[in-house]
């Protein structure tokens, strides 16, 4: 895919929703991080389903610990591998207790030093609360990017680096949000909805026109 593309697709993107948010509820950095790394496998919806048992007590990471992981597997049994993410959950809060005086790190190494935080949750947690150019690939943008041909790459890694090379400086603080959104709501895994698609004339999915005929005979 060219400059040229790129640019229109991310423009489209902006215009229709200009200041995009993740979709996990959160009051503060500490519960955000929280949040992303419970988010693993599991909806945004779920989440926030669980976090709203007891974000209203734990808003610090002291107040986690203090709930402990017997409380918060209680909490948040209703989401996939819930015992091991209490588990990490309250280590991390432990370790910003120790090491970051209850702060979450504006570093990529000290929040991927935590139990339970990866680089795509570092990756989200940058960008949503410290406003970093970063980009969380996640399912959705991994497929979009690939599917589009925006940054195609086998691997996690590879379509990062070549998202944060290919996309207009303008658009990359907000950039992971809109391909999130778009491979949510749109560009859906198993029937993507080429047919709705706000950046159809500039994709390069090859089945695009497939997909676009088989909405119009429904």
């Amino acid at each position: 895919m060219n400059a040229e593309k790129r640019q229109r697709i991310f423009a489209t993107l902006a215009a229709a929703n200009p200041s995009p948010k993740t979709e996990l509820e959160f009051g503060n950095p500490f519960q955000l991080l929280i949040a992303v790394l419970l988010s693993a496998q599991t909806t945004d919806k779920a989440v926030n389903i669980a976090t709203r048992r007891f974000f209203p007590i734990t808003e610090t990471p002291q107040q986690l610990v203090a709930l402990g992981v017997e409380a918060l597997e209680a909490h948040i049994k209703t989401i996939g591998l819930y015992r091991n993410k209490a588990k990490n959950a309250v280590a991390a809060a432990q370790m910003l207790v120790e090491r970051h005086n209850g702060e979450v790190p504006n570093n990529r190494a000290a929040l991927e030093a935590l139990p339970g935080v990866g680089r795509k949750t570092a990756n989200v947690v940058l960008n949503e609360a410290f406003g970093e150019a970063t980009f969380a690939v996640d399912t959705h943008v991994f497929r979009v990017a690939n599917r589009m041909k925006l940054a195609p790459g086998k691997t996690v890694e590879e379509v990062e680096r070549k998202l944060m090379k290919f996309t207009p400086p303008e658009f990359l603080r907000h950039a992971h949000h809109w391909l999130i959104l778009h491979g949510r709501y749109t560009c859906v895994a198993r029937s993507p909805k080429c047919s709705e698609c706000s950046v159809h004339e500039h994709c390069e999915y090859a089945k695009k026109d497939e997909m676009t005929s088989l909405a119009s005979l429904r």
